[in-house]
């Protein structure tokens, strides 16, 4: 095995320093400032701070609409998760079948992606508006009298429903590469052994997507807790105050709108920390089980 030889032992890390200095700046110097303010509370102005110890933390733990914005932000990030990766597998599986205009196929499935949160969130509010939302006109079918912006529950599943549409594209683009890469030969002789497609998939493709799977699985957890704050901010900004957000949104309002700095970066500290345990699990207990070939 080769390995790469440099003119001088400092040129190495010089290569190194852009990427750690961004790394630094903008994620561990913001680290280290949000742990050292949540022990304070602090003017919002910055005419000075005063030393509260563990108190933001514990009102935003012992707090009751604290503690329904995490079960909301759990179970908008179990469901987001689950239907973007299922759907996005489903799609794959689907294109890769495809034979007669498969480009187009895949080109109109990809092209959500390059739609920004934001943006993803202007649709979505189109598209369960009130008056004009084709959502809430197949919902008045069933007798759904559907309210997003109004109602707790509407407008949490526009959001699942919005999240899940921005993020299945992304999800499809790994699991059909990955089902691309299925030797022929392995699909083949799982023909002969077993005539049941769903089995076959079961017993033989899916685990050769299990390295995938869980990849998408860190990434989707991930875009469910901290890159929907944009889609959010649209669904829910200027509407009544009982609208469900999640713990980044919260972490956002109670900062620049409620100009409680103290407050919110005990809650980004506690937000890190759910997310350090998170990664934990996933690589000590899921990776286990996946094998890489």
């Amino acid at each position: 095995m080769k390995r790469v030889q440099f003119s001088s032992p400092v040129l190495p890390y010089l290569f190194l320093f852009p990427q750690l200095a961004v790394i630094f700046v903008f994620f561990y110097w913001p680290s280290v400032q949000a742990i050292q303010s949540s022990f304070y509370l602090e003017d919002p102005f910055g005419f000075g701070s005063t030393f509260v110890g563990l108190n933001n933390y514990a009102d935003a733990v012992f707090s009751p609409e604290y503690q329904s914005i995490a079960l909301f932000t759990a179970i908008f990030t179990a469901l987001v998760t689950l239907f973007s990766l299922s759907i996005g597998l489903l799609l794959a599986v689907k294109a890769d079948k495809v034979i007669r205009g498969s480009s187009a196929y895949k080109t109109l499935l990809i092209s959500v992606y390059a739609i920004a949160a934001p943006v993803a969130g202007l649709i979505g509010m189109m598209l369960f508006d009130q008056h004009i939302g084709p959502f809430v006109e197949m919902a008045s079918w069933f007798g759904w009298n559907m309210r997003v912006g109004l109602s707790y529950f509407d407008t949490a599943f526009a959001m699942i429903v919005v999240a899940v549409w921005k993020q299945v594209p992304y999800n499809f683009i790994f699991f059909l590469s990955g089902l691309q890469n299925v030797p022929m030969s392995v699909r083949e002789a799982a023909t002969i052994d077993c005539r049941s497609g769903f089995r076959r998939f079961w017993t033989v493709v899916l685990p050769l997507l299990a390295p995938t799977a869980f990849f998408l699985l860190i990434i989707n957890v991930t875009y469910s807790l901290f890159d929907t704050f944009g889609l959010i901010d649209v669904m829910v900004k200027d509407k009544p105050a009982n609208n469900p957000i999640t713990l980044v949104y919260k972490v956002y309002n109670d900062g620049f709108r409620g100009n409680d700095i103290g407050g919110s970066s005990a809650q980004s500290v506690i937000l890190m920390i759910v997310v350090f345990v998170l990664t934990v699990i996933q690589f000590r207990l899921i990776e286990r089980r996946i094998h890489y070939t």
